[in-house]
């Protein structure tokens, strides 16, 4: 074997080392999502199953849905998983997205001190509850970051007719942040009011003072759902990786995994893909 022969095959050896981690580090997709699911621990739980079987890392970003809509807008994500119907279906129409699946769900709680001063314990009324805490001018806070969680939110005081920015208005406070912080202002504040999704709620520990004090409104339920971030507006996104993501997610194997995550002996998020498309 002459040496050209051998400088020829260390350069064609050196090229392949060089290039396995650089093709190892392209097997993977941006997923934007919600806190909730991030908080709640599911994705650490979830998303090894997923790269186990297929080898695709999945690296979230976690933010509010409205967050979630505008990486998506801006191509910075491939696959998003959000949960506001409304904002999804426009994000659709404007050609931001395609192929949006529902895949599982849970509800929204209300959330306040044990002592209840506003009085909406078992109300089932999300409405009739946002109306007793503005007429007691009981404190809320907001999570004001334009999540999935604050556009039910805004909708539940429009429904009540109650403008919580209005003249006047102290009792409500916006906190620009995400759902644990939230609570965790609650529990040091001791006498305010939330709304928080019940993966979060179950998730959080440092409750002092804290209960959950409303639910079963049919208003509350909580819908998530998978959108592929529109190849065609965005060219660099990996289109086959992540419907390898959403097709797992919405298969029986991947429903199964999403309903086999637990926390404190309650189940976080109820797979129903195909249900409602």
């Amino acid at each position: 074997m002459n040496n050209i022969h051998k400088i020829r095959m260390f350069l064609g050896a050196l090229f392949l080392c060089l290039m396995i981690p650089v093709c190892a580090a392209q097997q993977f997709i941006t997923l934007a999502s919600t806190t909730s699911t991030q908080a709640s621990g599911f994705f650490d739980y979830y998303l090894p199953i997923f790269q186990n079987k297929t080898g695709v890392e999945v690296r979230v970003v976690a933010v509010g849905t409205g967050q979630a809509l505008k990486l998506g807008e801006n191509g910075d994500a491939d696959v998003l998983l959000v949960h506001d119907k409304v904002g999804e279906l426009k994000f659709i129409e404007e050609g931001f997205g395609v192929d949006r699946r529902e895949v599982m769900f849970n509800d929204f709680v209300l959330i306040g001190p044990e002592a209840d001063p506003a009085k909406i314990t078992g109300l089932k009324d999300a409405v009739g509850a946002f109306q007793r805490i503005a007429e007691s001018k009981s404190e809320f806070v907001s999570r004001g970051d334009d999540s999935g969680t604050h556009r039910l939110e805004l909708r539940l005081w429009k429904e009540a007719n109650i403008d919580p920015h209005g003249d006047g208005v102290t009792w409500y406070k916006e906190a620009g942040a995400g759902m644990g912080a939230v609570l965790n202002m609650l529990a040091a504040g001791g006498n305010a009011y939330t709304i928080s999704d019940r993966a979060t709620w179950i998730a959080f520990e440092n409750r002092k003072g804290l209960a959950l004090l409303d639910e079963g409104d049919p208003r509350l339920f909580n819908q998530y759902a998978l959108i592929l971030v529109n190849p065609e507006k965005h060219p660099h996104v990996k289109k086959e990786q992540a419907l390898m993501f959403m097709d797992w997610m919405t298969s029986p194997e991947g429903q199964k995994a999403i309903g086999e995550f637990k926390l404190r002996d309650q189940v976080l998020f109820t797979p129903n893909a195909g249900a409602n498309q």
